[in-house]
């Protein structure tokens, strides 16, 4: 992914809503599950991580990236971008 379509990608992220916390239990199979259902119906999709976590936040973004086959667009602050284009894909880069 270059810059252009990162950038792009961010701007969609930013109207986006949170939909998912990442809290004491880490990153967990069902939390995974809930990641990659969620990237099937949204193609971006924007996750926060709590204080709380037992790991911190770009190992958190690299770990469910790759478990999920995902890209991560940016970590910002608490944040968490990921983007990963579907089968008939929405979002045009």
């Amino acid at each position: 992914m270059n810059s252009k379509q990162r950038a792009k990608l961010r701007s969609l992220a930013s109207r986006e809503d949170t939909i998912l916390q990442l809290g004491k239990e880490g990153v967990t199979e069902s939390f995974i599950q809930s990641l990659n259902l969620a990237l099937e119906a949204r193609e971006l999709i924007k996750f926060r991580v709590l204080e709380t976590a037992p790991v911190e936040i770009r190992q958190a973004a690299g770990e469910i990236a790759e478990a999920t086959g995902s890209e991560v667009v940016t970590v910002i602050g608490s944040k968490i971008v990921l983007y990963r284009p579907a089968e008939k894909p929405v979002i045009q880069l």
